[in-house]
């Protein structure tokens, strides 16, 4: 996961989760042990009014006066359950509740001895409080065990609505909580998406730096940025400039040496120093035009291809008008790369007149994309280059044939802008019967 954003938001849910999960699972077992710790008190409470209202004279006789009593006890199947029983566990009473219900068996415990049970029978679960007794009487001692029984129904059905409005409500300010978090990290992240607005608009050569106030947090971050940017584009002004001043101050000495040659007799010399100085002056060229190759870069803007094809074509069909050359684009619509413009003019023009130069009528200029790269493939209908002569035509000063107009080192500027760009100059067999020049530029 590479957003910023969606990082935070993730770490947020997890832990807003964790959060809600730890918080749910402790109020319901505080709700649970409070409701359990309530319903055993209220059994205690039933216990004490039943030993309250309980009048023994002998073991067979009992009286219980109801009207003291629970009213569940005098309801059938209420929930809420009375025993006595003698020490032979025989049962000397029981509440009316317990008509036609089936219930765990009453226990006998020893005086003073009290115990509480959680019990089931097959789906059912209940409570059981029994209490052991030693009643006396005038005619002596009649031990018992008062036995007190609560089917957890009800309790279970507390316990499951509070769940539900409890995690209803928790879930629901889990939600509310996360939208405002969500809507606090787009607030908060908001400057990372405008110095990213900002660098794509660099990028694509819209804007020459980061222009807007940010916070402290990325501020030394947004200067540094500017920073680089204007240092690298000082520094490549600096190179160009230099080598230009060079290539002036090296021009004019070459034209005295040129003008001094009409002075010497001998023509064989005068030959020799002219080749030799016209040598001179095409490597100023071809420094010169090396120097200003732009070279890859993510800062670039976009070019559209079609216009600087459309007017390399132009130009060149009135250069070659008595071929009456027909030029074929086969270009993606809307096809633009990210190439210095000074750089696909210097490629387009000479790749396509060295075509001009050698085809019989017909140049063909096509482009594919594959990668974010646009391959472009510039063929035509002449004699074609020999496999064992496109080493020599590479280099730079190259020719095949040495009457063709040209000093031979277009297709080895060519070749330097190309290795700028990362991509190679390759020369195949065309099916037109010709050359096909091969190279390619990042599209944007």
């Amino acid at each position: 996961m590479n957003s910023l954003r969606s990082r935070l938001i993730l770490a947020a849910s997890l832990v807003l989760t964790i959060f809600i999960f730890i918080a749910g699972y402790t109020l319901d077992r505080a709700f649970y042990e409070s409701a359990e710790a309530s319903l055993q008190e209220n059994l205690n409470t039933q216990l004490t009014l039943l030993l309250a209202g309980t009048e023994v004279e002998n073991l067979e006789d009992i009286d219980m006066p109801t009207r003291l009593l629970e009213t569940k006890f005098s309801l059938p199947s209420s929930g809420l359950y009375a025993f006595i029983v003698s020490d032979k566990g025989k049962t000397l009473w029981k509440s009316l509740s317990t008509v036609g219900v089936r219930l765990p068996k009453p226990i006998h415990l020893p005086s003073g001895e009290q115990r509480l049970q959680r019990l089931a029978i097959e789906d059912e679960e209940f409570y059981l409080k029994s209490y052991g007794i030693v009643w006396y009487t005038s005619k002596g001692k009649v031990p018992l065990t008062f036995n007190i029984i609560t089917d957890l129904a009800d309790f279970h059905k507390q316990i499951n609505e509070y769940r539900q409005t409890l995690w209803g409500w928790l879930i629901g300010l889990a939600a509310i909580l996360l939208v405002v978090q969500v809507v606090i990290l787009i607030w908060g992240l908001k400057p990372l998406r405008r110095v990213v607005t900002e660098l794509n608009a660099i990028e694509s050569g819209d804007q020459e730096r980061i222009t807007q106030t940010y916070p402290t947090e990325i501020l030394r971050m947004t200067d540094n940025i500017n920073g680089l940017l204007e240092h690298e584009h000082t520094q490549q002004t600096r190179y160009r400039n230099a080598l230009a001043d060079l290539a002036h101050s090296l021009k004019t000495p070459l034209a005295v040496l040129n003008g001094a040659l009409l002075n010497i007799k001998d023509e064989e010399q005068k030959q020799n120093f002219q080749e030799q100085i016209q040598r001179m002056d095409h490597i100023i060229g071809h420094q010169l035009q090396r120097a200003a190759t732009a070279g890859a870069s993510p800062i670039r803007k976009s070019i559209e291809v079609e216009p600087v094809v459309s007017k390399i074509c132009r130009a060149l069909n009135k250069v070659y008008q008595d071929k009456q050359i027909q030029f074929d684009a086969h270009l993606p619509e809307g096809l633009s790369i990210r190439v210095d413009e000074g750089d696909i003019m210097e490629v387009m023009g000479n790749v396509i007149d060295n075509a001009c130069k050698w085809c019989k009528q017909r140049v063909r200029i096509s482009v594919s994309l594959k990668d974010k790269r646009a391959r472009f493939t510039i063929a035509d209908d002449g004699p074609g280059v020999e496999d064992s002569e496109v080493g020599h035509v590479l280099q730079r000063g190259g020719r095949i044939d040495q009457n063709m107009p040209g000093q031979g080192i277009g297709l080895s500027v060519v070749m330097d802008i190309v290795t700028a760009y990362n991509s190679e100059l390759t020369i195949t067999h065309s099916d037109l019967g010709g050359a096909a020049f091969t190279f390619d530029f990042p599209s944007g």
